[in-house]
């Protein structure tokens, strides 16, 4: 145990830092600050300086931590950050449960059991930390350093797209699920969930104005129409394959009415 306890500064530390540096030097984590669900607790024109005071308490714990000797202080600072950001979980569940935490960087998803779990990890870990002292690293105690830091990202859905998408990407490489079947038992939410990837929806997204209007197949394509500010946004979507930069799209201009 008393091993466990010396390495949590270690996991702790580096994973605050992280945390502080991100809401304090991404644009994109200051721009949507007023969109997350801190915006919702001190209101929206203080969301940002909220944010930055949040980083700062982080930076702070963060050195204790690892600049440091280990102290029960350092490890009882960890812990009420930790408990911090699981009331404020539970308070962006109920108050806002469609906002995103903004904890560790920008993104749309709203708080979800993996947000939990990180802050119950995270909480876990500091309360071991204040029990913290010297001792030796060796090869089991390094083992389960990594495996913590392995479930703390795999737990932060804001590192999805560095690591599970491209993954699941590969997997559908390898795999080649639709291979097996007829363009024609293509299910239209496997060919909507490779359209919203795509590169060509992400340009086109913001001038859609309905919702799907017309699905027809055609030599090996599905054709996805939306209606698009006065024009027709027509995506045509290989029905086999997985790769989302083989989408395309056409904005195709509407007849002018007479």
């Amino acid at each position: 145990m008393h091993g466990i306890a010396a390495l949590q500064p270690y996991v702790i530390g580096p994973f605050l830092l992280w945390a502080a540096l991100m809401k304090l030097l991404s644009r994109r984590t200051r721009a949507q600050a007023g969109r997350t669900a801190l915006a919702r607790l001190v209101g929206s024109a203080r969301a940002v300086p909220a944010l930055r005071l949040v980083a700062v308490l982080e930076l702070a714990v963060a050195a204790a931590l690892l600049l440091l000797p280990p102290s029960p202080l350092a490890g009882l600072a960890a812990t009420g950050v930790s408990a911090g950001f699981l009331l404020y979980l539970t308070y962006s569940r109920l108050a806002a449960p469609a906002s995103s935490c903004g904890c560790l960087g920008a993104h749309a998803r709203p708080v979800n059991w993996r947000g939990f779990g990180r802050a119950g990890l995270l909480l876990a870990m500091s309360v071991a930390a204040i029990w913290a002292g010297p001792y030796p690293l060796d090869a089991p105690l390094a083992v389960v350093g990594l495996a913590e830091v392995a479930a703390l990202l795999a737990l932060s859905a804001e590192l999805d797209r560095h690591w599970l998408t491209p993954l699941r990407r590969l997997l559908v490489r390898l795999r080649r699920p639709l291979a097996v079947v007829s363009p024609k038992d293509v299910p239209l939410e496997v060919t909507l969930r490779l359209l919203y990837g795509s590169p060509a929806y992400c340009s086109a997204s913001a001038r859609l104005t309905s919702d799907v209007q017309d699905v027809w197949d055609e030599d090996g394509l599905r054709f996805v129409v939306y209606a698009a500010h006065g024009r027709t946004a027509v995506f045509a979507v290989p029905l086999s394959g997985g790769d989302p930069s083989a989408v395309r799209v056409a904005l195709i201009e509407e007849p002018a009415l007479t």
